[in-house]
């Protein structure tokens, strides 16, 4: 099955058209040199970029090619959730090495998956030959009231969708040579983009909101001096899943969970009983005097250091 897409010859059109093929009724406006897209009127445009590089984000070998382009897709489209926007589309740029174009429709798999279940027509994107396989992934979005994490305020509580740790806890075993746990697998494999949970958050109240892809603690940190506020994490009711500690839950990247900034008497039930997940309070925001702003941890009722996220560009 090919697309009928108005592209000249060559097997590298040849390749695209069987790219977008895959995407079926998910792709839009493929075939020009760039797309259009309408803004909802009173909205704003929300726009942000994602690479998910082989041997930097996933090894080949853990995850399926029909996985790579899902968890790719979902990790840009978490950026958006973290903003409170509703998508509008997504570019997709592929980096294809020759051992990894049997793959490429499988790929493609993933990420027609992707924008299904979040609701983002692929709207145009790039395909090159290279060393190593990476995906590009931009993201469009748009939203009344975006959620800044400079919107922190004093008083606020902090919240958190989900439980953490399932993709540390998968990662540790990945890099031990065994199978992880299943539920910590799909965690790690196949994360969500929580998107309508952020639109709900928004409506109610929340001012500001990161998605956990570094670590709890260190994207803590970010919110911190966006804002100039100073936050506090209690460990003991960051929610874990099965297996992981506190300290786990608190250091593992790549959750896509969102953290969020807003009122002390958000109503967890409801945010429960709509979306099927926890909402959970995990500390607080006050203000910090110049120059202090950051994240303290309490365990214990005592501080203790803050857990570590991850860096790309670790000494």
């Amino acid at each position: 099955m090919t697309a009928n897409i108005p592209l000249g010859p060559g097997p590298e059109f040849d390749l695209l058209r069987a790219i977008v093929a895959r995407y079926g009724q998910m792709s839009a406006g493929i075939g020009d040199d760039a797309a259009t897209l309408r803004v909802p009127d009173g909205e704003q445009l929300v726009v942000s970029t994602d690479v998910a590089v082989e041997d930097v984000h996933f090894r080949a070998t853990w995850l399926t090619p029909n996985e790579i382009g899902f968890r790719s897709a979902t990790a840009a489209l978490s950026d958006l959730a973290a903003m409170g926007a509703k998508p509008l589309g997504m570019v997709i740029a592929l980096t294809l090495p020759p051992r990894r174009r049997a793959g490429a429709e499988a790929l493609a798999d993933g990420i027609a998956r992707a924008a299904r279940d979040f609701g983002a027509p692929i709207i145009g994107g790039d395909l090159s030959d290279g060393a190593v396989l990476a995906i590009a992934v931009t993201v469009l979005g748009s939203a009344a009231r975006p959620l800044y994490r400079t919107g922190a305020r004093p008083g606020d509580a902090l919240w958190v969708t989900g439980q953490l740790g399932g993709s540390v806890l998968a990662l540790r075993a990945l890099l031990a040579g065994t199978a992880p746990a299943p539920g910590h697998r799909m965690r790690f494999a196949a994360p969500r983009a929580r998107i309508a949970e952020a639109q709900w958050l928004a409506e109610r109240g929340a001012t500001a909101a990161i998605d956990i892809s570094d670590g709890l603690a260190a994207d803590a940190s970010h919110i911190a001096a966006a804002s100039g506020m100073r936050l506090t994490l209690d460990l003991d009711r960051v929610p874990c899943v099965d297996g992981a500690t506190a300290a786990d839950a608190a250091a593992s990247g790549e959750e896509y969970e969102l953290l969020i900034a807003g009122p002390a008497d958000l109503d967890a039930a409801a945010f429960a009983s709509r979306f099927g997940l926890p909402l959970t309070k995990v500390g607080n925001v006050a203000s910090a005097l110049p120059g202090a702003a950051g994240v303290d941890a309490l365990q214990g009722g005592r501080p203790v250091a803050l857990p570590a996220g991850f860096s790309h560009f670790q000494p």
